[in-house]
């Protein structure tokens, strides 16, 4: 498993070499601005900036190689040829393409089980619950980072891998078709897990339908050896003829896996686990959010299929998982102050609800103020889903403002009634000032809700000005007291 020229010019037997030293291993980076030295500097030409023009920025961060398009080499004439020495510098036709190839001769050279998770909600913290059990069970497991995804983040990943790895997790999403066929390409998953299926990215995926036919392409190589997990509680799911077995997680009696007897209780939430009709454990996981079950759930599937024991499991799923993003909660640090759930990495009808079910379980001596931005990605559907949540907002009971940011939750406001304590306005800095305002009066509990483009900027620069993450997170969770969930 080495990173060298005979793999190189095996998996790119059209590249051409400049400078051949070459890094023990094919660590990658796209973003100059977070090199780490010693990593690959792969030049990527995006919507709105070129990685070619950043070329020198990643040599003196300490970049030990490039990877970039024949047709730009020559920005390599206005560099010192003394940054070039010692590095790896290979020319290829596309740099995008040569990353995916690279991926898949690395991946290949693997035994190890791959766990590929996929899903419209919860990848990220099934993920990371999964995480938990691996360290928990002592293995030497590799777990694709942050929100790395897609089919640049995804690659980046899968070229971390190493022959001391026992298992490796990665995070697969997509967002336009047939983008799930190529991920499986690449990482070639052993165990499948679909976590849930959404109103997602339906612009470039179509219907629920759609949506759930590009999942499934997870399992495209699977045989009868090999096992799927999916989402138990999911019509879409359930209701399809598989060529290999299925294990089912979810509430309902017909999954394998199941939680049994959930209940909220002082900011956490309490349910009985039962494997394959055999096992019966109490588990207390924090939070509030319904969510967590069901991606805890997964994690449990996973686990199984390893072979953990179930007591290594339950120790796995019951550490904390902090996502940045996901329910996030942040102590307030101006005016009278309170708390703040920062819940804006992405938004969907479905993680909506989830989260306003989460919040109106909450009370505490503060006041209730949600900031909603608007779902992208909806479609043609999307002002129908929006008035949707508008209903649902109606029904939370215990809200004392609402304001409204961007141009569809327009929507939002149009069903609720004449004098509801609703603002609308356009952007995150003007949602701020609004805040501020409030903020001098009295102390707030606010949950932050919205698409922001990946949690760079929008509704996500609101919480930066506003929200300290706070080390002892579990303090600011007593805060609040939690009731028991109940519908709306």
């Amino acid at each position: 498993m080495r990173f060298d020229k005979q793999f190189l010019t095996s998996a790119l037997p059209k590249a051409t070499l400049l400078y051949d030293q070459f890094p023990t291993y094919p660590d990658m980076a796209v973003d100059s601005r977070k090199i780490i030295p010693g990593e690959i500097f792969i030049a990527l030409r995006g919507a709105k900036v070129d990685g070619h023009d950043f070329i020198l920025q990643a040599l003196q961060a300490g970049a030990a190689g490039l990877i970039l398009a024949e047709a730009r080499q020559t920005v390599l004439r206005k560099i010192d040829v003394s940054l070039l020495q010692n590095k790896l510098v290979v020319l290829v036709k596309d740099p995008a393409q040569a990353l995916i190839r690279l991926a898949t001769a690395w991946r290949a050279q693997f035994d190890c089980p791959v766990v590929g998770i996929t899903g419209s909600v919860g990848k990220s913290s099934t993920k990371e619950i999964m995480r938990n059990i691996l360290l928990e069970q002592g293995w030497s497991c590799l777990v694709s980072h942050g929100n790395q995804n897609s089919l640049i983040g995804a690659p980046i990943n899968v070229l971390k891998l190493r022959s001391h790895h026992q298992v490796a997790v990665f995070e697969m999403g997509i967002s336009g078709r047939d983008e799930m066929s190529a991920l499986v390409d690449i990482i070639r998953p052993t165990i499948g897990v679909i976590t849930a299926i959404g109103h997602s990215h339906m612009a470039g995926l179509g219907a629920l339908t759609d949506i759930a036919e590009e999942k499934r392409k997870i399992f495209k190589f699977f045989a009868a050896d090999h096992i799927g997990i999916i989402n138990g509680d999911q019509r879409l799911l359930t209701q399809i003829g598989y060529v290999h077995p299925v294990i089912k997680f979810g509430l309902k009696t017909t999954n394998q896996i199941q939680a049994r007897k959930v209940r909220v209780c002082n900011s956490k939430i309490h349910f009985t686990l039962k494997i394959y009709q055999q096992k019966f454990i109490d588990v207390v996981v924090d939070g509030n959010h319904e969510s967590l079950v069901y991606n805890s759930l997964g994690a449990v599937a996973v686990g199984c299929l390893l072979q953990i024991a179930p007591d290594v499991i339950v120790r796995g799923i019951q550490r904390p998982v902090n996502l940045p993003g996901r329910f996030q909660f942040n102590e307030i640090n101006i005016g009278k102050g309170g708390v703040l759930i920062d819940d804006c990495y992405n938004a969907s009808p479905e993680s909506v609800k989830v989260a306003l079910l989460g919040f109106e379980s909450m009370s505490g001596d503060y006041r209730k103020l949600l900031i909603l931005g608007d779902m992208r990605e909806l479609g043609v559907d999307a002002s129908f889903w929006h008035r949707q949540i508008g209903r649902l907002i109606r029904k939370v009971t215990s809200l004392g403002y609402l304001i409204l940011v961007g141009e569809q939750v327009k929507e939002v406001q149009r069903v609720l009634s004449v004098n509801y304590p609703v603002t609308l306005v356009a952007d995150w800095s003007a949602a701020l000032k609004l805040l501020e305002s409030y903020l001098k009066e009295q102390r707030l509990l606010v949950l932050v809700k919205g698409s922001t483009l990946g949690h760079t900027e929008g509704l996500s620069e609101l919480v930066r000005q506003v929200g300290r993450q706070s080390a002892q997170n579990n303090l600011l969770l007593k805060k609040v007291t939690v009731q028991n969930t109940t519908q709306i």
